[in-house]
């Protein structure tokens, strides 16, 4: 409908199966060796945060970028709307200010590792700072943001005091530790600065997954190490292109020799009572919108999140949410999503269920909806590798 809608969703429930990642087999040395060439020695498209060189698009990235307009109404709209509204010129050019005073260090113990509440969730990652230090996803520099002019974010900032102890969020090997990951040769001016990446021992949609870590002061793990989840690989710092002390986080799959990344929030485990609000905000006809704040209001604390949709680059949204906008982190209850949209202003009310996934979409003057994907049946089975 039109207008303010403010209806209390009723969420699909779900039996809380748990689909545990199949391990990967071991690849031989020479294997090793030719993947790491692939992935290692790329002709890079531009220097950014996040493997530019070596991330290729994807049929569902295609869909992901019709971010524009669709008619020409719609675009002078927009240029009026870009007048008025400050948040979309702070988005582009301002930068996340890293201070680490003032952190929020209060956070449940996890759920079990892997959490998989859904067929079509895939929560396999631990924490890479511990609860005693905070963790949180710069709220104006998550996954799919611009930071750097021309540059889409593609992992996620989680604040950490300098040289806090950063953790592997899964088992694996080390296949980079030190200078130069953008590339796989030393390099001390890479903007990832000091950097590990980690393949891990499971895969997920018949891909091999890995995480990386990136501006740390120092870098505990080496080359070819193989590590269980919780082992520290170094600790946190602001080598790099980097403003100040953090952890960029990445999760990373690779096919045919590329990496795609995904959002990470999606990835991560979440704490125990709190859930992850995921959205697929577009346009009336349809197309993403791009760089849209969405503020969420907790109507038991007045605690207010924000986040912006996903800008047009070299990201993926998640094959079954087609989501481009992920704010994690949210203790269960009831809360208030507010979107500003060519001058109207959108409210709807929806339920964070502990260690789930809450789903809404938008779509311009039709306002909110809370529809689910469509499920992937009673017969899924999650693609692993064997």
């Amino acid at each position: 409908s039109r207008g303010v809608v403010t209806p209390i969703p009723r969420q699909v429930q779900s039996d809380y199966r748990i689909y545990v990642p199949v391990q990967v087999k071991p690849f031989s040395e020479s294997s090793q060796t030719n993947e790491r060439t692939q992935i290692f020695n790329p002709t890079l498209r531009g220097v950014g945060p996040g493997l530019e060189g070596l991330i290729s698009h994807t049929e569902q990235n295609s869909r992901l970028n019709n971010n524009g307009p669709e008619t020409a109404e719609q675009q002078v709209a927009e240029e009026h709307l870009d007048a008025i509204q400050d948040d979309k010129e702070v988005l582009q050019l301002s930068f996340p200010n890293h201070n680490p005073n003032n952190l929020n260090t209060e956070r449940p113990a996890l759920y079990p590792l892997p959490w998989v509440p859904t067929p079509y969730d895939h929560f396999y990652f631990s924490r890479p700072i511990a609860a005693d230090n905070s963790a949180w996803a710069y709220p104006d520099y998550r996954y799919g943001g611009v930071f750097f002019p021309g540059i889409v974010h593609s992992g996620v900032d989680l604040q950490a005091k300098m040289r806090t102890p950063i953790l592997a969020a899964a088992s694996g090997r080390v296949t980079w530790a030190g200078y130069g990951a953008s590339t796989g040769t030393y390099n001390k001016d890479d903007p990832y600065g000091l950097a590990v990446i980690i393949r891990h021992d499971f895969g997920w949609q018949g891909k091999n997954l890995y995480t990386l870590y990136a501006h740390l002061d120092q870098v505990d793990v080496s080359k070819g190490q193989y590590i269980e989840t919780g082992t520290r690989i170094g600790l946190s710092g602001r080598t790099g292109k980097s403003t100040g002390p953090h952890l960029h986080f990445e999760v990373l799959l690779i096919d045919n020799g590329r990496y795609y990344t995904f959002n990470p929030e999606l990835w991560l485990v979440p704490p125990q009572g709190w859930g992850v609000l995921v959205g697929r905000v577009m346009y009336t006809g349809g197309s993403l919108l791009e760089g849209q704040l969405v503020t969420v209001r907790s109507l038991e604390t007045n605690e207010t999140y924000r986040g912006h949709t996903y800008h047009r680059g070299l990201i993926n949204s998640d094959p079954y949410y087609q989501e481009n906008l992920v704010i994690s982190d949210l203790p269960a209850g009831l809360y208030e999503i507010r979107i500003d949209h060519l001058g109207r202003r959108y409210l709807l009310t929806v339920e964070i269920h502990p260690g789930m996934v809450t789903y809404f979409t938008f779509l311009g003057r039709g306002g909110f909806g809370l529809e689910l994907p469509p499920a992937p049946g009673e017969d899924f089975v999650p693609n692993f590798i064997p």
